[in-house]
């Protein structure tokens, strides 16, 4: 029986989130019987003494685990040689950040198992943070818009929503916005800004978690070939307007092919984005859907400039980029921000960046962990959906071969390094390391 840690996450002051809750650790421990150790952390939510009425042990380092649990990337200098890691390494799409990493836990003999890879029998994935993204990305970029209008002169009810981690939990946060959508009802949005309309990229759980906040103000949903009509001709400033945008309103065939889903996630070269046509009717973009390089930009500079050069005031002023893929699907977001300066003001005619919410040009939401700012609600949520996997992963033989170690098939669809060697699923990522 393998020993278990939970380390102390020491990417930024904000991380504060555990991948194991003290309430599962107990049920973990009394089930396997096996050692699990919590290493100190002055800043982690949950609290030491928790974890030790749980029954884990208190430690300086990692060195006491043999299975590793964080959530973000470990440190190059503090990975151990033969241990067993899990957490989110940033790695799988070859991404250049996290190659040194990749080759650190190669050369110590280590085994790594990615979150984002433990997936079912239809690859869903089956351990994730929910859609708390989705929730603390709303909550901000509303807080962020307000500071950005107020700094305009531009009065709104926004100037009153706090950021996500102002909030105690996403139900306290959701019963104070509402009182925010009151204000809207009753006292109106600025002629200067209605009709608000609020455009979300995706439908998967980031964008149920963004529509979960916005659901709590007077809200309308439209469909993408009403965009144009109502920004122009509707006066509507009681209630704001939310289009959600799927593949189908994002692309078009370039081979004269009516759209297909399945062809386009096989062959995205046969497809380019149609999305700029929609930028000029949208006053905040919310953008929550997967992308790879293979795929069209939606949000390119081009686009963002030709709105700058043909209108003194565009109606787009704030992009909250959740997905927050560098130079990506929204290509002016060209650095990640973290919670203590969450925005920057992009300026599309010179392709400049200004920290903060003062500036002429579009506010850039890019916090890269955003689940963060709701530390409690993500980590229950996280917790109970790794927990089932604990006791295989403290059972498993690491000495075997992967296909004989007992790992459950969940759990190897997520093994990137296997006893220091890239295992068959993820040799390509050779060629990035290289």
């Amino acid at each position: 029986m393998k020993s278990l840690l939970i380390r102390a996450e020491d990417k930024n002051q904000w991380e504060r989130r555990a991948a194991i809750v003290p309430d599962d650790l107990k049920k973990i421990i009394d089930k396997t019987g096996a050692k699990a150790y919590i290493e100190k952390s002055s800043k982690r939510f949950f609290k030491e003494d928790k974890y030790q009425k749980a029954g884990a042990l208190l430690c300086e380092d990692m060195t006491p685990g043999d299975v590793i649990l964080g959530v973000k990337e470990i440190p190059i200098e503090k990975v151990i040689n033969n241990k067993t890691y899990l957490f989110f390494s940033h790695t799988i799409k070859g991404q250049k950040s996290g190659m040194p990493l990749l080759k650190k836990i190669i050369e110590s003999g280590s085994t790594l198992i990615d979150y984002e890879k433990i997936t079912g029998d239809k690859n869903q994935r089956l351990v994730y943070f929910g859609n708390f993204a989705g929730d603390a990305g709303a909550i901000d970029i509303l807080s962020l818009m307000g500071e950005y209008w107020e700094h305009k002169k531009i009065k709104t009810t926004f100037d009153e929503c706090k950021k996500a981690h102002g909030y105690k939990s996403v139900n306290d946060a959701k019963e104070k916005i509402k009182l925010i959508g009151e204000k809207i009802k009753k006292e109106g949005i600025s002629s200067k800004l209605s009709p608000i309309i609020i455009g979300i990229l995706g439908y998967g759980n980031v964008s149920k978690g963004a529509q979960s906040i916005l659901n709590t103000l007077p809200v309308e949903y439209i469909e993408p070939g009403a965009l144009k009509e109502i920004a122009e001709k509707s006066k509507e400033n009681n209630k704001i307007y939310v289009c959600v945008f799927k593949e189908k309103d994002l692309v078009e065939s370039t081979i004269g092919k009516s759209f297909d889903l399945h062809n386009y996630y096989e062959h995205p070269e046969n497809y380019s984005s149609v999305f700029e046509k929609y930028l000029p009717y949208i006053t905040i973009l919310i953008n929550a859907i997967y992308w790879e390089d293979k795929y069209p930009r939606f949000v390119t500079w081009d686009a963002l400039k030709k709105l700058y050069h043909n209108s003194k005031n565009p109606k787009l002023c704030g992009i909250a980029d959740i997905t927050c893929d560098l130079n990506g699907s929204v290509e002016c977001t060209v650095k990640s921000t973290d919670s203590g300066s969450p925005s920057f003001i992009c300026n599309p005619i010179d392709k400049t960046i200004t920290d903060g919410v003062k500036g002429d040009g579009v506010l850039v939401l890019a916090v890269d962990n955003l689940p963060c700012e709701l530390p409690k609600d993500s980590s229950e949520f996280f917790s109970a959906s790794l927990s089932p996997f604990i006791p295989n992963l403290l059972q498993a033989d690491y000495d075997s071969t992967l296909e004989e170690s007992g790992l459950c098939s969940e759990i190897k669809n997520a093994v990137i390094v296997y006893n220091g060697v890239l295992t068959k699923n993820y040799e390509y990522l050779k060629k990035f390391i290289q």
